[in-house]
């Protein structure tokens, strides 16, 4: 089945499909917008298997751009909007789309690097009378066939594009409802973008429940996120850890009496065991569900039944209906439980490799299954248990220390809203432990203390050498930390 399709079958015409406030669209409003953007495409002359770039903030013109082009067999190219514009124009010139779908206040700041051969469709297509398509069938759009190309987080020395095909996210649509038992009662507050696989994941879920979606497009100003979400009577919230840190260290969240919120879903990167216990307690009455995933992955690869918390905490889980895990060493047996080795991955959600990158494609994707990237162990029991990414580890004293741990360590500390943890060549140690952390407002904690609080909590090679509090962390356009911004900075800060 064409994706499109799929995802828009149960949709009742009446009912809310999403709400930008102040507008609240119903699944008629999101049909006929989707069928306005089929038609422009196609007189812009959209072949099956052509690519058509998404630009702009989450929308109902994003969406609707979205399925259009995937109604009509086309490959859907979403471009991650805090990218820089010669970023923007690194990506447009390796995928090659054919059309781009542009939000006007966003393509302005990118309309100088974009090249002039590119068909352009604006936002204000959808209200604009047109011509309106949604053809029966496309024979090309088959389930193995590429549905969208997804920008990795990444930092590589040109884009990396994840294929997608329609039985990808199909598969990891229809697990994620089983798992979350999602219902056309949803209503979830969105704050990642759609050009995320995370986003999508919500998008995707709950248009496929004839759920609803709420969005907010800005997380500068938490309070008003947190208004919105108690105007609207959201069931649902879904981030990253950078998220919930911000949510529980630095606003209103945990003092509010959630009377709608019942599923909290939280993935992109490990929330230290201190700050999932904070959740629970901030909203007793509300599921948490603690996930792991990737792009490579669609989106979801594991769950943590919340029933687990309490015995499992700091656990990712167990794979989620038809994904296989398994945590292998170097040889590629199943490590014992204790022992640390990779995340392997196999399923109907796994990606079929990377657009154009076959020497990428045969580090990751190894007789048909997913190799992760991530360290972990496993219990007795069969959950697993990550430790860090590969290239995230820190060598200290000779022993490998994971930056996580020091982390979780750190934000102990409840004036602390996050910290990442990076290590610098040192004659002595191999390598010292520097860690970047950011303050709740009006905070007085100084670095001595943080290190004095490590001291005693840690083992003598993962004490912190250095503290180093700053305003912001420097995040990807999925609200995850990059370490790598961190190294060069303090390698340049050496010299």
């Amino acid at each position: 089945m064409n994706t499109a399709d799929y995802l828009l079958a149960y949709g009742a015409d009446e009912a809310v499909a999403m709400i930008a406030d102040p507008s609240h669209y119903t699944y008629a409003d999101l049909r006929r917008a989707s069928a306005r953007m089929a038609g422009e495409l196609y007189a812009a002359g959209v072949q099956p298997t052509d690519r058509v770039g998404i630009l702009g903030n989450n929308s109902l013109f994003w969406v609707a751009a979205y399925l259009a082009t995937m109604k009509l067999g086309a490959v859907v190219v979403p471009f991650p909007t805090t990218s820089t514009p010669d970023e923007i124009a690194a990506m447009q010139r390796f995928v090659g789309c054919k059309v781009m779908c542009a939000e006007w206040r966003v393509y302005r700041r990118f309309a100088a690097v974009l090249s002039e051969h590119v068909a352009l469709i604006y936002d204000d297509a959808v209200d604009r009378a047109g011509p309106m398509l949604w053809p029966e069938s496309v024979a090309s759009a088959t389930e193995t066939r590429d549905a969208a190309l997804m920008f990795t987080s990444g930092t590589t020395a040109r884009p990396r594009a994840v294929r997608v095909t329609h039985r990808n996210i199909q598969a990891n649509t229809d697990s994620i409802i089983e798992y979350l038992a999602l219902t056309n009662t949803e209503r979830i507050a969105v704050v990642l973008p759609f050009y995320y696989c995370f986003g999508a994941s919500l998008l995707h879920t709950h248009l496929r429940v004839g759920g609803s979606i709420a969005l907010a497009n800005s997380f500068v100003y938490p309070e008003i996120v947190l208004d919105m979400m108690e105007a609207n009577e959201c069931s649902g919230f879904a981030g990253v850890p950078s998220t919930y840190q911000t949510l529980l260290r630095n606003s209103t969240f945990p003092k509010r009496a959630w009377k709608s919120l019942r599923k909290l879903q939280q993935a992109g990167g490990k929330l230290p065991n201190v700050l999932i216990e904070e959740l629970r307690a901030a909203i007793p009455s509300a599921q948490v569900f603690v996930m792991y995933g990737q792009t490579e992955a669609t989106a979801r690869l594991s769950y943590l039944p919340p029933a687990d918390l309490d015995r499992k905490l700091g656990s990712i889980g167990r794979g989620i209906p038809g994904v296989t895990l398994r945590v292998l060493d170097e040889t590629g047996a199943d490590v014992k439980p204790g022992e640390v080795g990779e995340i392997n991955a196999w399923g109907d959600s796994i990606s079929p490799g990377y657009l154009d990158d076959p020497e990428a494609d045969a580090q990751r994707f190894v007789d048909g299954a997913l190799r992760s990237g991530d360290l972990a162990t496993t219990d007795e029991d069969g959950y697993i248990y990550v430790v860090d990414r590969k290239a995230d580890f820190i060598k200290s004293y000779g022993y490998r220390v994971s930056s996580q741990q020091v982390e979780a360590c750190v934000l102990e500390l409840p004036d602390v809203v996050s910290a990442a943890a990076i290590g610098e060549p040192d004659m002595a140690k191999g390598e010292a432990i520097k860690v970047f952390i950011t303050l709740r407002g009006g905070a007085l904690l100084a670095p001595e203390e943080v290190i004095s609080h490590c001291a005693h909590r840690l083992a003598r090679h993962m004490i912190p050498s250095e503290v180093v509090i700053v305003d912001r962390l420097p995040m990807n356009a999925h609200g995850k930390v990059v370490k790598a911004e961190l190294r060069k900075a303090a390698m340049v800060a050496g010299r």
